[in-house]
């Protein structure tokens, strides 16, 4: 129990801290004191903050003579840092054009001018995230006459390597389907990142349970109760393995592994970090971590005094890996030392930051002739650039090559659903669901089912809820509607049959438009329902866009799950 306990505060200490730093925080890294200085805005922890600010500046001033500040702005993670950057552009770009400096008429490729923004550089993230900030977005404001003005700018610029530069770092830009870099080089990836599955070996053989190498393997009905997971809704990375997971399994099956998870989860909680914690101290079997995250409790553990008890494993072949980018902000204080900053993270000197040991003497040497690597902190994240695992790969603190386990499968972007979905059948009847499913698992070893009877309790714990269809064009499509009834609805703007209900027909009207408002509002009265399936998506992921109607549904898909997992539980206890 004691050493429980001295192990749960290192874990603390070493753990707790870079995770939970205030928002809003700062930290510099000054090498003399007297050189330009970088503002970066980021979500990377402190290790990884400390160790490239220690090497850039060694660079800097080994390459160009002179030293330099960072000043690392750190207010959250990258849905904050979005926010911030959105904030800060509105209010800049406003500014701009009252002044006259921007027009309706300029492109969303203009540049800012320089300090227009307070940041230089976009340090860290997903893609998504990153390609959010690369594109275009549409601010209102008001000309030097107080007239007003839509204006389209991007947050990110363009960094200026060569083609074949980008060739030599990157070779082909791609890693499984998605791309290493953006081709505008609005961001560029500086590392790489996955998820998989952390594991406690010495609870899984408590349970007589292997180690996990898939993700169907977390539905095993002998973790019922002992797996960790992160909500969807609460976490984009998890949003996105999810979302992976039916990719490369297919629909069907795809969510049958994710309806399983749900039965075999401990918790749900809205920090990704929270599951490898848990693990680690025996209070999961297992759980979904980012592959750094993952890694580093394992490693953490074993310098405690915990063994090998901790592992992590990426699923080959299913193993979404993202990049992790760079992007320079448009409008920043020092464009040119925020390049030369991204071209020193893309340097085998940088990369070796990712993967080596700290200050282990018998690492490579790099180009001023000492051992390449991080000094204090192994950050335990993989290098973006193949030549790295070409070269190096003996020296990697982690045998793996993301480029050799990624999933060649695209994901299917079906994210909205798996938020809304999994939240209704999983984390807001988390308690119902595992009841369910242990319910069913008892039904097939109890010997009192018959195979009838337990696929009928397989088919209800796995069944979806249909969705009545409020859209008017999907109406329209479904009952072949006329050519005039269409005219209307175009006319009128409707979208939903809400808007059909709450309109009046005009007394003046002719023959030939009442009959196309009548048949409109036949339209409105329909009852119409879709299954959740591949095909049918799309259409009801659109009916989710309806003001108010996302809320109604929650309601009536939760209790259509709820109502399933207390019959099939009934069903059980009465045999």
């Amino acid at each position: 129990m004691i050493g429980r306990v001295i192990i749960a505060l290192l874990l603390a200490i070493i753990l707790g801290v870079p995770f939970l730093m205030t928002a809003g925080a700062r930290d510099r890294h000054d090498a003399a004191g007297d050189g330009p200085k970088l503002i970066i805005i980021t979500p990377h922890v402190p290790q990884i903050r400390d160790e490239f600010a220690r090497a850039f500046a060694a660079w800097h001033q080994r390459e160009y003579g002179q030293s330099v500040e960072i000043d690392w702005r750190t207010p959250g993670g990258t849905s904050e840092i979005r926010k911030q950057l959105d904030a800060v552009f509105q209010a800049a770009v406003k500014r701009l054009a009252a002044e006259g400096t921007l027009t309706p008429d300029a492109s969303d490729a203009v540049l800012l001018p320089a300090g227009s923004i307070d940041y230089d550089l976009f340090f860290g993230g997903g893609s998504y995230d990153h390609s959010q900030v690369a594109n275009p977005m549409r601010i209102s404001a008001r000309d030097p006459a107080g007239q007003p003005i839509e204006l389209r700018v991007r947050q990110s610029a363009p960094m200026d390597l060569t083609e074949s530069e980008l060739v030599e770092i990157y070779g082909p830009n791609r890693i499984g389907p998605q791309e290493l870099y953006d081709p505008a080089q609005r961001w560029l990836g500086t590392a790489l990142s996955s998820f998989g599955i952390v594991y406690n070996r010495e609870v899984l053989a408590r349970l007589g349970i292997p180690e996990p190498d898939s993700f169907k393997d977390l539905g095993d009905p002998r973790l019922i109760g002992w797996v960790a997971l992160a909500d969807p809704r609460q976490s984009g990375s998890v949003t996105t393995t999810f979302d992976s997971i039916l990719g490369n399994q297919g629909w069907d099956d795809g969510w049958r592994t994710l309806r399983a998870m749900c039965g075999t989860t401990r918790y749900f909680t809205n920090s990704s970090t929270k599951p490898p914690i848990d693990v680690s101290l025996g209070e999961a079997a297992a759980g979904l971590a980012i592959d750094f995250y993952g890694r580093g409790q394992a490693q953490v553990i074993a310098e405690t005094g915990g063994g090998d008890r901790v592992g992590y494993a990426d699923p080959a072949g299913s193993v979404y890996v993202d990049a992790d980018p760079i992007s320079l902000i448009n409008g920043a204080p020092n464009p040119e030392l925020a390049k030369r900053f991204i071209r020193f993270c893309l340097t085998e000197e940088a990369q070796a930051l990712w993967q080596f040991r700290a200050g282990d003497q018998t690492n490579p040497t790099g180009p001023d002739g000492q051992p390449m690597g991080p000094r204090e902190h192994e950050l335990r994240r993989m290098p973006v650039r193949r030549v790295m695992y070409d070269l190096y790969f003996d020296a990697f603190v982690d045998q793996v090559n993301p480029f050799e386990i990624v999933s060649d499968i695209a994901n299917p972007g079906w994210r909205t659903g798996v938020q809304m979905m999994m939240g209704c059948f999983g984390v807001d009847l988390a308690d119902e669901c595992r009841a369910a499913y242990a319910a069913l698992e008892r039904a097939r070893t109890s010997g009192k089912f018959t195979p009838a009877e337990i696929e009928a309790l397989e088919a209800r714990f796995f069944a979806f809820p249909r969705t009545r269809i409020q859209s008017l064009s999907l109406l329209a499509d479904q009952v072949n509607a006329s050519e005039n009834a269409r005219a209307m609805i175009a006319e009128h703007g409707w979208r939903w049959t809400t808007e059909v209900r709450n309109w009046s027909e005009q007394p003046a009207m002719t023959a030939e438009s009442a009959a196309a408002a009548a048949e409109v509002s036949a339209l409105a009265d329909l009852e119409i329902t879709l299954p959740f399936t591949e095909a049918t998506y799309a259409a009801i992921r659109n009916e989710w866009r309806q003001p108010g109607r996302e809320a109604r549904l929650k309601i009536e898909y939760t209790q259509f799950f709820r109502d399933n997992y207390r019959a099939i539980v009934r069903e059980v206890e009465s045999r």
